[in-house]
């Protein structure tokens, strides 16, 4: 029997409910049941030749008069067994078992929810439009231009390294909410998302299945969505029904009396619309089945950047070309530089005096090399004095115009949107949005160097505004 039942596991390839199977699902099974699966069958056909002779006939034929109760029993257990083994194969060639119930997701629902939407955002920056506006307002302008790189071929492979940082991130969570699985088709997701970069899938057939799988997908996000506002309703109903319960034994219970009476049939009807919630959102689901619809989802991004950025063949950014000790973000300085770039242009902004406090925290701000470099700088640069005010922040606002906005996006930068922002804000949209701007437009990948050096002349050219501001009242 354990053989039997070891077996049938290796035969469980795909999940049943809502009749999504998973293209290339026998693959799938191939990449991470392939240890399991084999000796599962041998132990299948061994026990058959011990159990029914050595070409698998049945014996019954011979001895079946003589069965009695136990082998009548016996015979009966086995056949159960091999009922549980039964599989339907699907047009794609996948299996789905009838037998295996999955892991209901229940409180996870907000977990998955969460895990839905940074695919989304995924696949809405990839969409045609996202990628066009990439390609035509944001690698070509002036502060990507200036601080990252002006290679638009090293450019889309940056973008390309971003968009599959995103994705191992969303692929991560599917491999652990795999794991969760009964099903052990969904165990060790991680090593099929390995091998997708060298699957060649049809993109029409994989956009088309993604595509539909993830309109389902954010149905059930946007219940769930629902649901985590009413279970909040539901606990506040909760919290005054036992408030007016406790206080129900002081004075005046008739009146008080009612209101506990509204309130247990407030609660009540909140119950059962919680209730009918959880049947029609994630809560209900199981992991099994949107596991599946979000392999797929992966498997189409994959193929979605190679399309939209180049391959990873060949395409990796070198260790030459992308130095991390020179770029901001890994060398962890990106936000520190932000922020020196913001007290620049919040002395400019200022019309008059520039309090004594305000240059000093700057200046102690500044990047060591730049305060190593300045003293010597203010030496040997000048200025005609006939520049007023106005023109030198005319001139530094040529440089601000552009280094301010990628400063701005950098501190306030913060990944993928979450379930409970994205709930409380009452809004469908789940790509980048306003005050949530894509990696290439902060100063996460800008070039240390060149980034000192835009800071440098602005610190030069902030000196000479002070020094202006001053000089009436110091000539004549």
């Amino acid at each position: 029997m354990d053989d039997l039942e070891f077996g049938s596991q290796s035969f469980m390839l795909a999940s049943k409910d809502d009749n999504f199977f998973l293209p290339g699902s026998s693959k799938l099974h191939e990449s991470t049941s392939e240890e399991t699966a084999v000796p599962g069958k041998m132990a299948t056909s061994e026990s058959r030749k011990d159990r029914f002779g050595n070409n698998g006939t049945s014996k019954v034929s011979r001895t079946g008069s003589g069965l009695g109760a136990a082998g009548y029993g016996r015979a009966v257990e086995i056949l159960d067994t091999l009922g549980c083994l039964m599989t339907t194969l699907t047009p794609d060639g996948g299996f789905t078992s009838r037998a295996t119930k999955g892991t209901q997701i229940s409180i996870l629902a907000f977990e998955v929810a969460n895990t839905v939407l940074k695919g989304a955002s995924v696949m809405q920056s990839l969409s045609e439009d996202s990628v066009t506006y990439f390609k035509q307002v944001v690698l070509p302008s002036e502060g990507v231009q200036n601080l990252i790189s002006s290679d638009m071929g090293e450019l889309m492979r940056i973008v390309a390294s971003d968009k599959r940082e995103e994705l191992r991130i969303f692929s991560q969570e599917i491999v652990r909410f795999g794991n969760r699985c009964k099903n052990a088709q969904w165990h060790n997701l991680d090593r099929y998302f390995v091998k997708l970069e060298s699957e060649n899938v049809p993109q029409k057939q994989l956009k088309e299945t993604a595509t539909v799988e993830m309109q389902k997908l954010m149905t059930l996000v946007q219940r769930t969505t629902d649901l985590y506002h009413e279970l909040h309703a539901l606990d506040r109903f909760e919290q005054d029904y036992r408030c007016q319960q406790k206080g129900n034994e002081t004075s005046n219970k008739v009146e008080k009396g009612d209101n506990v009476q509204v309130l247990r049939l407030e609660l009540k009807t909140q119950r059962g619309y919680v209730k009918s919630l959880k049947k029609r959102s994630l809560w209900s689901k199981t992991l099994e089945d949107v596991v599946e619809k979000l392999v797929d989802i992966v498997q189409y991004l994959h193929a979605e950047i190679n399309i939209s950025f180049g391959t990873s063949d060949g395409g990796e950014l070198s260790s030459e070309s992308t130095v991390e000790s020179l770029r901001l973000g890994p060398a962890g300085l990106a936000l520190h530089y932000a922020n020196t770039i913001i007290q620049i242009y919040g002395i400019v902004s200022r019309s008059g005096y520039v309090p004594a406090n305000s240059r000093d925290a700057l200046y102690q701000g500044l990047p060591p090399r730049v305060r190593l470099a300045l003293p010597n700088r203010l030496r040997t640069s000048s200025i005609p004095r006939e520049l007023t005010i106005d023109q030198i922040r005319s001139m530094m606002e040529k440089t601000l115009k552009w280094l301010v906005p990628m400063a701005i996006n950098t501190t306030c930068a913060r990944g993928f949107l979450r379930f409970s922002e994205w709930a409380k804000s009452g809004t469908e949209r789940v790509g980048r949005g306003p005050g949530r701007p894509d990696v290439i437009e902060t100063l996460y990948h800008a070039d240390k160097t060149r980034t000192e050096a835009y800071i440098l002349e602005l610190v030069v050219w902030l000196h000479h505004l002070v020094s202006q501001s001053n000089r009436p009242a110091n000539v004549k």
